[in-house]
């Protein structure tokens, strides 16, 4: 559990918006659609690398009433809006991995397919990273697959250094992750 901020978006450096697209602290009724996002997504990023019993398993787990109790638990969630349809989320608060100097975590950044690799992504990253150093975790790491080319690609575009390689227990199958380590700016 990592709250933003107490009360709707109270304290908060966004709602940010630029013409028809906004980035906002997730709210409780958003649980649905971020639910779809996340369905969206997972599906396109992960078929192929998750097995695929085990893929479906992971999604079915994180729909609306996962989100609903994540959020009422004020856990960090940022959406992006395009023309007031939220198309993506970042989840983001202290580091996981305790052994790594960095003090935050991005945990995930997920766009609709169609969505993808039209800046939504950096301005949704910009906008946790902001949120991040606004708690004082001015360092922070991303946890990637490391089968799963384009985020990997996307971590680094964004300045990201290798900080570490593991491995995520999936089912039956290890899966390679590879640590992305982001320094205080």
């Amino acid at each position: 559990m990592f709250p933003l901020c107490e009360g709707a978006n109270a304290g908060y450096a966004f709602p940010m918006k630029l013409g028809q697209i906004g980035i906002r602290r997730a709210e409780v009724a958003d649980a649905g659609r971020i639910a779809d996002v996340h369905d969206a997504a997972w599906r396109q990023a992960y078929r192929g690398i998750i097995p695929g019993r085990d893929l479906e398993k992971m999604i079915a787990r994180r729909g609306p009433l996962w989100w609903r109790r994540a959020l009422h638990r004020h856990t960090a969630v940022l959406v992006i809006e395009v023309g007031g349809d939220i198309v993506g989320y970042a989840t983001l608060g202290p580091n996981r991995m305790r052994m790594l100097p960095q003090a935050g975590e991005i945990y995930e950044i997920y766009l609709l397919p169609e969505h993808q690799g039209l800046g939504f992504g950096r301005s949704l990253f910009e906008a946790a990273r902001l949120e991040l150093r606004r708690y004082g975790l001015a360092s922070f790491s991303v946890r990637v697959l490391a089968d799963n080319e384009p985020a990997v690609g996307f971590y680094r575009r964004m300045g990201g250094r290798m900080a570490a390689e593991t491995g995520e227990r999936i089912g039956e199958a290890t899966l390679p992750v590879a640590v992305f380590g982001f320094d205080a700016e």
